[in-house]
């Protein structure tokens, strides 16, 4: 039985660095050599006992199953593949989605197959182990998407955050009239700075507490960046748009003021978009939604058909890149590297390798 090293997620403040099993692939399967995986705010949340990760644990109610190799954020090489592969070779470097489809449910047959029945995501379901390891097995119905075996890693770890991204910006549905507003510049919402300029529109305001992240994101193109602590917010937007508000809010910090603070700034007939993730339930003023402003509220959950042009764009230097992945770190050095995500000021991203 071969064996390497990965960080496995067994109950909520209980990730252990272990021996673990490395799998051989079965019919249409996969086995990737990992060369990095970037450490998402849903992997701390998760650490920390997030309930929309965990529920009531130990009940029957959570979405993590115990016992799975964290991660989701991965890159590697193919290193063996299983009867019936086509179209993958030994040695081929590649980005796998991190939604293992079904296949079979009316989500997936629609097209729509980033909304699975079974939603099972990488690094939360033991049929889709993650990339906190040296290897992985990849579920026959992953999919990949081949990379150029010499991208580096500072861009390769990206593509899943980019790709969510991309998908977030995409549901704006941005027009070249529009002021937007971005919420949470870290690596996703620098990434929907850079995205979102493609689109051309009116404005770009990236907000944030921190500093050198409000500096990261004038850099990827924002126009305007604003800390809510230092001004009257809803005031600059308003005096920017000739009183209306913003036509265009995506929340991207998973902080709970930045919810009131989109539907204030928005003008009437505006659009909200739910990107960030939230670690419990968080309350609301709906009326602002309804019988205030007839907004538009959209959500947006993964990176569908995003991961060849979010590649395309890296590789083009049309989607910046350079500057986000800050911290590399060993997975044995995972809590290390889970608490620089969450605590260190100077953080963006955190990836870490075998």
């Amino acid at each position: 039985m071969r064996k390497c090293m990965g960080m496995v997620v067994y109950a909520p403040n209980d990730n252990r660095y272990e021996e673990i099993e490395i799998p051989s692939p079965g019919p249409g399967e996969m086995v990737l050599k990992i060369r990095g995986c970037g450490v998402c705010a849903s992997d701390t949340k998760s650490w920390h006992g997030g309930k929309r990760v965990w529920g009531d644990f130990p009940g029957p109610n959570h979405y993590m199953e115990p016992g799975t190799v964290g991660g989701h954020e991965f890159y590697g090489e193919i290193v063996e593949i299983g009867e019936g592969v086509e179209g993958f070779e030994i040695g081929d470097v590649v980005a796998p989605e991190q939604m293992v489809p079904c296949g079979e449910c009316k989500f997936c047959k629609e097209g729509n197959y980033w909304m699975c029945e079974r939603h099972a995501i990488m690094g939360f379901k033991h049929i889709a182990p993650g990339g906190f390891a040296e290897y992985t097995l990849l579920n026959k119905n992953a999919i990949c998407h081949k990379l150029p075996k010499d991208m580096p890693l500072e861009m390769a770890a990206l593509i899943e955050p980019y790709g969510c991204a991309m998908h977030a910006v995409e549901r704006a549905q941005i027009k070249h009239t529009d002021v937007v507003v971005i919420s949470g510049m870290g690596a996703i919402g620098l990434a929907m700075v850079s995205i979102a300029q493609k689109y051309s529109p009116k404005m770009i305001i990236g907000v944030d507490l921190k500093p050198k992240r409000l500096e990261k994101a004038k850099e990827f193109g924002a126009d305007l960046v604003l800390n809510p602590m230092e001004c009257d917010f809803d005031a600059t937007i308003k005096e920017l748009t000739d009183g209306y508000g913003a036509d265009v809010y995506i929340e991207a910090s998973g902080s709970v003021p930045s919810i009131q603070q989109g539907m204030d700034c928005l003008r009437k007939l505006g659009r909200y978009v739910q990107f960030g993730i939230f670690a419990d339930v968080v309350p609301t003023d709906l009326n602002t939604v309804g019988d205030g402003k007839e907004l538009d509220v959209l959500g947006s959950h993964l990176s569908p058909y995003c991961y060849e042009p979010v590649i395309k764009g890296m590789l083009d230097g049309t989607i910046r890149t350079d500057g986000i992945v800050t911290h590399i770190m060993k997975i044995a050095d995972w809590e290390k590297g889970f608490e620089t995500a969450l605590s260190d000021p100077d953080a963006i991203k955190v990836v870490l390798v075998p």
